[in-house]
């Protein structure tokens, strides 16, 4: 058969490029393990896949990635974004001055002065304010491609993630870490858990992290607690519920400068001010859930979710052209100054109903399902900002007090007075939303399936600007549904060809120069793929490989407003851009008898805008056909891994390689960042059974590079050398 003929030689082609190498596994496979003695991973009885369906890998059609507990143990990553670069499909984007998570998917990143939606165990959790995401607690990371707004929805436009957390079996099993590296770096987690008799488990998960940073005068102090509890109701019903407690403290850090003339500033100089304290960020959130199986068939997941976050603290920030120094002389950085005080409440309910039935020959895999979901936030900013200078204006004619000076290359802090901030923004939100959704999948012969799916949702927002006098409340509605469709075909028991379409929308946030609410940010979205389980075709091997290319075209993009009515009531913006991303992503992960692992992740990805705008944040002229910010065409992840024994001792060696090429730095500006590439080492022994010594170090070659920025002004600089001692305890 052509076709089957055509898989062997995608296999065949994959198994080349990781020759006898293997990858600790995801979903059903397995993961080659330092010790074959080593049975104390985690058992969670008997739970679907939350919001899922229950299908096989080879029967979804779409592409994701599953990174396991093991592999993010290889990769020696303790945050979300560390994970993220684990996938070539995502790339990281203004991340906050470091107090929140931010990514694209695709291309498409939503709107990059917020955090990105995440999800946790199919909820939407990533709402809020809560600095940026820690693992401690995370069995799983799930990079689930394309819109699914069928089934999650109101999303991310390239994308969603999803975080798997750390549930109680039944069993009394436990894990101690600490760790300790360059720039003061130390850090302990722990991981326990236990049973209360037959029927009920506890899992209690925390940390403690003290760290310096390679950024002068950066400390940062974070801590979690995780504890959860599942306890069996009878035969068929299990009702688990878990608590999210975290606080971080970390100073506000927009970065480095580039100019034109001087380059970059230096990457160890902190541009904000010490003085300044950290910004204060704090998560209090719970989950609850209950699964009964009505039968072998059927079954009903239902949760509920809460979650409250707040973001505290004063900040020095590097100011932009017309205000900076540097990009005159190339050594004195002027800042301007802000306090925040943001907080969120977030609540959600859902319930999904999942079975299987037979029409005739037709076999029905559905789930329906519905949820609402309420989401607050509160926005003040105070700021206080110094005049615009002219162009060759002579620095010494500046007040360094009023512009906060400060030298690049010799920097003095706590020179001036803390500036005295007037208002700037006070703003309470409130979007609500309820929707009803089903998919269909449904086989059509013993190969083909096809998948059929939408969703409906009614939300409605309220937008009090409090700084108005008296506050003005803006309400406003609207109703969405969102359909998908998709085909498998199983060429054989080891390869399925696919082919997807969606559609999804987001919400956003603000209302235009009449007060009104911005119409949703829209997206389309259409992928054909093939993948393929190695173990069907060779002995000795379990793995995936995907191969798929992809298009999404988006809608309703922000940008200003340069209609004359719009401008003569001051800077707004509207909803009128539209971008488009197409590309071709490779993902192949595989373990072999050998004990060598490899985790391979390719993406090409070509985001541009499809029409010409003025930037939604400067006014700049938006070309069509420039690059979306920080979207590199090519991305490239890879981990590889070696395990052994040495006198009986288990040993792990490996390293990994992260790409990333260069990628436009200023949405509607001529500013690009650099390509980089990381390369990173690590090695572990079991010195005896359940007791093990680690080392990493990341970026071996000491590679100067950034990963991300906002503009030209606010550039995110990557770590020089660093190095890392863990030493692990498993009872």
């Amino acid at each position: 058969m052509i076709i089957s003929n055509a898989a062997r030689l995608m296999i065949g082609g994959a198994s080349l490029c990781i020759a006898n190498t293997a990858v600790a596994q995801s979903g059903n496979n397995e993961t080659a393990s330092m010790s074959a003695e080593d049975d104390s991973g985690i058992v969670v009885i008997g739970l679907r896949q939350a919001y899922r369906g229950d299908f096989d890998r080879l029967e979804i059609p779409q592409a994701d990635q599953i990174i396991d507990q093991e592999l993010l143990q290889e990769a020696g990553v303790v945050d979300l974004s560390g994970a993220l670069d684990l996938s070539a499909s995502v790339a990281r984007q203004n991340n906050f001055g470091g107090l929140w998570n931010s990514f694209s998917v695709r291309g498409f990143s939503g709107d990059i002065n917020l955090p990105s939606g995440f999800l946790v165990n199919g909820f939407n959790a990533g709402r809020g304010f809560g600095g940026p995401r820690d693992l401690a607690g995370i069995e799983a990371v799930e990079v689930l491609k394309g819109p699914r707004s069928a089934l999650y929805g109101r999303g991310e436009p390239g994308g969603t993630v999803n975080l798997v957390t750390k549930r109680p079996g039944f069993e009394t099993v436990g894990e101690v870490e600490f760790q300790a590296g360059s720039f003061d770096f130390y850090r302990g987690d722990v991981d326990l858990q236990t049973t209360i008799g037959d029927n009920v488990g506890v899992r209690l998960v925390g940390f403690y992290e003290d760290a310096g940073s390679f950024r002068k005068t950066v400390d940062t102090e974070r801590y979690g607690f995780y504890p959860s509890i599942t306890a069996k109701l009878g035969e068929n019903t299990v009702a688990t519920y878990e608590l999210e407690y975290t606080e971080q403290k970390i100073p506000f850090d927009r970065g480095v400068i580039f100019s034109e003339e001087f380059g970059f500033s230096p990457r160890r100089t902190f541009t904000g001010e010490p003085g300044d304290g950290p910004i204060e960020t704090e998560v209090f959130g719970h989950q609850f859930e209950v699964q009964h199986d009505f039968s072998d068939n059927w079954s009903l997941l239902a949760g509920l979710g809460y979650r409250e976050t707040s973001l505290t603290g004063n900040a020095s920030e590097n100011n932009f052209d017309g205000r900076q120094l540097y990009l005159i002389d190339g050594q004195t950085i002027t800042r301007f100054f802000r306090f925040r005080d943001f907080d969120s409440e977030y609540f959600v309910a859902r319930a999904e109903l999942a079975g299987e039935f037979n029409t005739g020959s037709l076999r029905h895999r559905l789930q329906f399902g519905m949820d609402y979901d309420r989401f607050d936030n509160n926005l003040f900013i105070l700021r206080f900002r110094p005049p615009f200078f002219a162009a060759g204006t002579d620095p010494s004619t500046l007040d360094p007090a009023t512009y906060l000076f400060l030298d690049a290359n010799n920097p003095v802090y706590g020179q001036f007075p803390q500036p005295v901030p007037g208002p700037n923004t006070d703003r309470e939100e409130r979007l609500k939303g309820f929707g009803i959704y089903f998919q269909d999948q449904i086989d059509i012969t013993d190969r083909l399936q096809i998948r059929i799916g939408g969703r409906f949702d009614d939300f409605e927002q309220d937008l009090t600007n409090l700084r108005a006098t008296p506050a003005t409340t803006t309400t406003s509605k609207d109703k969405r549904f969102s359909p998908q469709v998709g085909a498998v075909y199983r060429a054989d028991d080891g390869l399925s060809i696919y082919a997807s379409y969606g559609e999804g929308f987001r919400q956003q946030t603000g209302s235009d120069f009449q007060g009104n609410q911005f119409d949703p940010n829209i997206t389309k979205s259409a992928e054909f793929g093939l993948k393929a389980d190695l173990g069907a075709y060779f002995n000795g091997v379990q793995g995936n490989v995907t191969l798929t290319a992809f298009q999404v075209d988006q809608s309703n993009i922000l940008v200003n407003d340069d209609r004359p009515e719009a401008v003569d009531a001051g800077f707004f913006s509207f909803p009128a851009g539209k971008a488009r991303s197409r590309g071709i992503e490779f993902d192949a992960n595989a373990s072999f008898d050998s004990g060598l692992s490899i985790w391979l992740s390719y993406a090409y990805t070509d985001a541009e805008f499809t029409n010409s705008n003025p930037d939604a944040d400067f006014g700049a002229i938006i070309e069509e056909g420039d690059q979306l910010i920080n979207s590199p065409e090519h991305q490239i992840s890879l981990l590889v891994s070696q395990s052994f024994t040495v006198a009986q001792a288990p040993v792990q060696l490996g390293g990994g390689l992260l790409h990333v090429g260069e990628r436009n730095g200023w949405t509607g500006f001529d500013f690009t960042l650099p390509d980089y590439t990381t390369v990173r080492l690590f090695g572990e022994v079991e010195l005896v059974e359940g007791f093990s010594l680690r080392l990493d170090v990341d970026n071996v070659f000491n590679e100067t590079f950034y990963t991300n920025s906002f503009a030209d002004v606010w550039v995110q600089p990557g770590a020089p050398t660093t190095a890392r001692v863990s030493a692990r305890f498993k009872f």
